[in-house]
């Protein structure tokens, strides 16, 4: 098991506002999960920060002693690549604050946030931004990749709507990254994955939708896939741009949208949402309800 010196984490201890969890921590354990249980991992230390000179600090203190380092926001991806063996994790995830601009019609959001963030702090006003598929994945890792979405048909990727991002670079200094500032690295940003640096916060531009937005899953048998994705095929071809909508072949979840006759079984399910009016969404989505054996609905 990898550890680093006490007289050196003492010294961070002493500029940092958040906590250092080592492995011989009762929390440790608990701390270097990720949402993919299959990667287990064990950092020398996890640097939860508390804010922005906490990701400094660390950085610096990584940089001084030669020491590898990960960067956790939602710790979502599947790969794992928010935790590190040996190394020290820059733990985002208490760093959750956010605020909403309703008139400029924007969102800064810290880098621990997750789509459930976004999603609730920006419905209280009416607006929304493309987010990712599930509440529970992280803004961050979600939109440094790019940032698919169930809104991306009417308002692009995550990265379409970024204005700015607050960024602590390798030398442990903080800059913003914009059109009108370090434009060069606010265009690498944008889908680079997170190699350039570590986004302490995001302000994105908000869209107006909600707060009552159509949206839903249709399931049907497995047997019944090749006619529900041809149709998925053909109807998307032509659909509005308002038009999300994305199959999804699974083990159907015990869940109170999907009957019970189907939990657990193998389903083909169209999950569908409408960037704009409930009442257009119903005529657009129509067809849907053309098909056989419609178990459940939006």
């Amino acid at each position: 098991m990898a550890t680093i010196d006490g007289a050196r984490i003492e010294a961070l201890a002493s500029h940092f506002g958040g906590d250092l969890i080592q492995p011989h921590d009762a929390g440790f354990d608990v701390a270097r999960q990720i949402w993919n249980g299959h990667v287990q991992r064990r950092p020398a230390l996890i640097a939860r920060c508390q804010g922005v000179a906490d990701i400094m600090a660390t950085v610096r203190f990584c940089r001084d002693h030669d020491l590898p380092a990960s960067v956790r926001g939602g710790g979502h991806a599947v790969a794992g690549h928010a935790i590190c063996d040996g190394g020290v994790v820059i733990d985002l995830s208490a760093m959750t604050g956010s605020r909403v601009d309703p008139l400029a019609r924007t969102i800064q959001l810290q880098g621990g946030c997750l789509n459930a963030h976004l999603d609730r702090q920006s419905q209280a006003f009416g607006l929304a931004a493309t987010g990712g598929i599930v509440s529970h994945t992280g803004i961050g890792g979600l939109t440094l990749g790019g940032g698919l979405g169930h809104l991306m048909r009417k308002f692009g990727l995550a990265i379409d709507g970024l204005r700015s991002c607050d960024v602590v670079t390798a030398d442990g200094d903080l800059i913003m990254a914009s059109e009108q500032e370090h434009p060069e690295l606010f265009w690498a940003l944008r889908g680079g994955g997170g190699n350039f640096g570590i986004v302490t916060s995001f302000t994105f531009e908000l869209q107006t939708l909600g707060p009552a937005v159509l949206a839903g899953m249709v399931a049907w048998p497995m047997d019944q896939a090749p006619g529900v994705l041809k149709f998925l095929r053909e109807y998307m071809a032509q659909a509005p741009d308002e038009v999300g909508m994305m199959a999804n072949l699974r083990l159907a979840p015990p869940l109170p949208l999907v009957p019970e006759d189907l939990w657990g079984k193998p389903i083909v399910a169209l999950i569908a949402t409408y960037a704009g009016p409930v009442d257009e969404g119903r005529e657009a989505l129509a067809p849907i309800r053309q098909l056989p054996t419609r178990p459940s609905t939006p």
